[in-house]
């Protein structure tokens, strides 16, 4: 299924979270909490102002972001986010 996000949303797919701690102990799966951190996939144009001028996104397709827990709705399970820009809170360089 292809997807193209309109005004200001962006589709985020999930990136792996390790399986490991900094301490070296591995995490069971029943353990794991989501990543809160994905891959931007597809941006839309960006939204309108009240001039009706469009206002440009700041996060482009390949951007590694971090978003909140709640962020977005989930497309086919819960590795795809269908987000606004607003709910991304850092670009990670």
């Amino acid at each position: 299924m292809k997807l193209k996000p309109l005004n200001d949303r962006v589709l985020v797919k999930r990136l792996e979270v390790e399986e490991k701690t900094a301490g070296g102990i591995y995490i069971p799966d029943s353990a794991k909490e989501k990543p809160l951190k994905g891959e931007i996939v597809a941006a839309g144009p960006g939204k309108l102002d009240d001039n009706g001028e469009r206002i440009a996104m700041t996060v482009k397709v390949g951007d590694i972001v971090l978003f909140t827990k709640y962020a977005g709705s989930a497309i086919d399970g819960d590795e795809t986010l269908v987000m606004r820009e607003d709910d991304i809170l850092a670009i990670v360089e």
